[in-house]
């Protein structure tokens, strides 16, 4: 159980790499998907909202720092995410979430919510309405991330990563 703390931030080091260095070579009019917070719903289904949660503040906290961002935008917007799929998990359930894809469906109420969070709190440009926010900055990166779930279900044993 203690080696299940460190897969996270086994996971995170290239995430976090590819997240800054590769992913806004592939973005679509500045949407992006959050690779990191597929790795963080996938974590969260298996483990857990606790585990979930304390991973999102970590691992949120330092690519606030890393990425040179607002501090405490991603920290907070990846908790409570990690908060709200953590209402997903269930230890009978581990497959149906994890290996179909009902996780993209999960990854994309997710990704959804914490781009809308994230855009809400760091945007400092008062002129943006809310459908524009709720749409561009939020539904759009939402749909994004989902696609980079897929993978996770071809590829994904059916025991998950233990």
């Amino acid at each position: 159980m203690v080696l299940n703390y460190f897969k996270p931030a086994l996971f995170f080091i290239p995430l976090a790499v590819l997240q800054l260095a590769v992913v806004p070579l592939i973005s679509i009019n500045n949407i992006t998907p959050n690779l990191i917070l597929v790795m963080l719903i996938f974590f969260t289904l298996m483990y857990g909202q606790i585990f979930g949660m304390i991973n999102g503040f970590i691992l949120g906290f330092i690519l606030d720092l890393i990425s040179g961002g607002l501090i405490g935008a991603f920290m907070l917007s990846f908790t409570i995410t990690a908060f709200i799929a953590g209402y997903f998990y269930n230890e009978n359930k581990l497959d149906i979430n994890t290996a179909s894809y009902f996780f993209v469906v999960i990854l994309f109420i997710c990704g959804t919510i914490n781009s809308f969070l994230y855009s809400s709190i760091s945007n400092s440009n008062a002129d943006v309405g809310f459908f524009l926010l709720l749409i561009e900055d939020g539904i759009l990166p939402g749909i994004y991330t989902a696609l980079f779930g897929i993978p996770i279900i071809i590829f994904n044993p059916k025991k998950g990563i233990e």
